[in-house]
């Protein structure tokens, strides 16, 4: 009789700052079920992997489950995988960063389970070449990956009957390659038809592993998989099925295979993660052209065979596609310099600033496709939240205020970071002298969390999308294409889809034609006379003194007025003060032409305050809340030199002010993006403009100040 080994793996993880709904949803529909109804079939032998993160969350809210995880390891019906402790992408952290979130989780599995893993699981099966030292320093002998990252590297599917031994500089890991095959049918066919794929891969001497690996939630939270998965009695099934076939189909743990099978060679892989992701990281026309490439192949029959010549990007590469991710991921770079290089000599808070370090290194917000997260506000907020705290603790053992002018964000251009007490402003000359980050660190928030609005290759889609109540309301026959359908999950979402031409930051100065309207500047559909908005200014001077830093910034540039192009210079002193989150900027604008200029001179604050319409969350001003008070409404005030947005729930106080104000704009910054579940509109931001009339025949000289405070209870 014809055998087989058979390793089943799955991988179970919530995102740091991901809703507690969201956590307990997922226990309900799939964590707690798969795992009670594996009980009931102590022969299926499995390998599971739970982050830090759901591991705490377990001990916190249903400790039972922890106590049941326990029960099958120690009758060795379940192994127990390792990983980065907070899901980090391995590949773009630290190395000692690596080492030590793996080795916590580590601990943790040994503490909860009496158990020493031996493999890990990789955060979206993101492949460096390099991994296997730190990953074998870290006491990890296996990880799995795609079966296409092997393909890649030249091999056939009929190769992949076992794992491969690869190296880095002498330090060895085992690969084991999932089948893609079995991750489209479990457990969307029927149970029979993975035993029909068993059967083909077996053979006599029973030496030939195949390997199922994937995403717990796909078991009862993905859309519709509850009821088919457990209503419907299909993982029953599925495990009865092979008991009934144990005879032949070995189920082992990976580390055991290790121990009973020798490897099926040695392979060097390419860098790769699984398809879909690499698609999403290449840049918005080069999406288009692949999947124009995509379905030519497919409509030629060539794609089947052909389709691992057909790669995506790489993974690294959304943070030059993302200006946003790029932040994040360097500021928590530079937190884990400042913060390893043993500059905090209390071990326990140490312990305390790694540990919110690494929160932040939680792979989610850090990229986007379907499933990503990073427009999605609520886990930006975690990021930054822990990497905040991490300073703070940071900050008991540095000499502060620190003012640096370091290339923060690897682009071959200088910043100017302001690092004091109370907060952090980081300035970018080399793009209008923007404020790209404000860090408040006694709410721990950064203002600037925001997003710009981009085009994205699935925005081509959303002309023809299906609104979801519409779809739910068709017949029979009109759902025949249901898979080819897009939803939305708001009806003419077309209206709301603009792109903006800049960064959206704070700080950046707009010069517009005197008839500009909010409409036309919400909508993106704004004029700009001059380049001052996104292009370089000099630095030329930066003062330090005991209680505030000065910052000089010029700039020259031209004018346009009707059909000329006029000269024009703007400087701007940027004041930040050390002990009060106080900035002060005072412009002077030069008309360096001998005619007059006219046009208006807006300087534009966005704040990323997550929730656009909430009652604890709106604006005022010196006479109270505003008529439409919610943070995604948009509106003028033409009476009044302030405008202020509070946060109740982060206890934040924010005012902005100016002298000779016209009016003050603000609006929402929406984007559309799309997740599993169809289109969405979603806030990003609020934008301030403090907006000027200029009538400018030599000079003009004004200010505009950001103030932010704590709330008190």
């Amino acid at each position: 009789m014809k055998k087989i080994k058979f390793a089943f793996g799955i991988h179970n993880h919530q995102p740091i700052g991901n809703f507690d709904f969201v956590f307990e949803e997922a226990y309900q529909k799939s964590y707690r079920p798969f795992l009670e109804i594996l009980e009931r079939h102590p022969a299926v032998r499995i390998s599971v992997h739970f982050t830090g993160i759901l591991l705490d969350w377990f001990e916190q809210h249903h400790p039972e489950l922890l106590r049941l995880v326990a029960k099958m390891v120690d009758r060795g019906q379940l192994e127990v995988m390792s990983g980065g402790y907070y899901e980090p992408i391995i590949s773009v952290i630290p190395e000692r960063d690596q080492i030590g979130q793996i080795s916590k989780l580590n601990e943790r599995i040994r503490n909860l389970f009496n158990y020493k893993p031996q493999g890990m699981w990789l955060a979206e099966r993101v492949w460096e070449p390099n991994l296997p030292t730190p990953l074998s320093k870290a006491g990890m002998r296996y990880t799995v990956l795609d079966d296409t990252h092997f393909k890649y590297a030249g091999l056939q599917e009929d190769d992949l009957t076992g794992y491969f031994l690869t190296e880095d500089l002498g330090h060895t890991i085992a690969l084991f390659p999932i089948s893609k095959t079995l991750r489209y049918t479990i457990p969307f066919q029927d149970p029979q038809n993975t035993i029909d794929e068993l059967a083909r891969m077996a053979t006599e001497d029973g030496q030939n592993l195949i390997v199922f690996a994937d995403d717990g939630e796909k078991f009862g939270v993905w859309p519709n998989t509850y009821k088919h998965v457990y209503e419907d009695g299909w993982l029953e099934r599925f495990f009865k099925v092979l008991e009934d076939n144990s005879n032949w189909v070995e189920l082992v743990h990976f580390s055991e295979a290790l121990e009973q099978l020798q490897p099926v060679g040695n392979i060097y892989l390419p860098t790769a993660s699984y398809a879909e992701m690499m698609e999403w990281s290449l840049f918005t026309p080069t999406i288009k052209k692949y999947e124009q490439f995509q379905h030519k192949l497919q409509e030629i029959g060539l794609w089947d065979d052909y389709a691992i010549f057909v790669r995506g990007g790489f993974w690294r590469n959304f943070m030059s596609k993302y200006s946003e991710v790029n932040i994040m991921h360097k500021k928590m770079l530079r937190l884990s310099h400042l913060i390893n290089r043993n500059s905090i000599p209390d071990q326990h808070k140490f312990q305390k600033a790694l540990d919110h370090l690494w929160a932040a290194q939680v792979n989610c917000p850090y990229w986007h496709g379907v499933f990503g997260g990073l427009y999605l506000s609520h886990l930006r907020f975690a990021i930054f939240n822990n990497l905040i705290l991490a300073e703070k603790i940071l900050d008991e053992y540095r000499a502060l205020p620190e003012v640096n002018i370091v290339d923060f964000d690897a682009d071959g251009h200088d910043e100017i970071l302001i690092e004091t007490p109370v907060h952090d402003a980081y300035f970018k000359p080399d793009a209008g002298a923007i404020l790209f980050e404000y860090d408040f660190k006694p709410a721990a928030k950064n203002l600037l969390d925001t997003m710009t609005r981009r085009e994205e290759a699935y925005h081509s889609k959303l002309k023809d999308a299906v609104y979801v109540e519409d779809f739910q309301n068709m017949n029979g026959d009109q759902t025949a294409s249901i898979h080819d359908l897009v939803l939305t999950k708001e009806r003419d979402l077309m209206q709301y889809l603009h792109y903006d031409h800049y960064e959206r930051r704070s700080l950046i100065d707009h010069c517009l034609p005197l008839d500009t309207t909010l409409s036309k500047f919400a909508n993106g559909e704004a004029e700009e006379l001059a380049g001052f908005y996104n292009t370089p200014y000099e630095l030329s001077e930066a003062i330090r003194q005991k209680n505030k830093t000065f910052l000089h910034f010029k700039q020259r540039g031209w004018l346009r007025q009707k059909n000329d192009m006029l000269p024009i210079e703007i400087g701007k002193i940027v004041t930040v003060c050390h002990n009060q989150a106080d900035i002060r900027i005072e412009y002077e604008i030069k008309n360096l032409s001998d005619r007059e200029l006219h046009f208006l001179f807006a300087v534009e604050f966005n704040y990323g305050l997550q929730a656009g319409q909430a009652e604890d969350r709106y604006y005022y001003d010196s006479d109270g809340r505003l008529e439409a008070p919610f943070l995604n409404s948009t509106g003028i005030l033409d009476s009044s030199s302030m405008i202020g947005l509070k946060d109740e729930y982060l206890k934040l106080d924010i005012q902005v002010s100016g002298e000779d104000v016209k009016e003050i704009w603000r609006m929402p910054v929406e984007t559309i993006s799309l997740s599993e579940s169809g289109f969405e509109r979603v806030y990003q931001s609020s934008a301030v403009l403090m907006v000027h009339e200029i009538h400018l025949k030599k000079s003009v000289k004004f200010s505009v100040r950001q103030v932010v405070e704590l709330i008190e209870s």
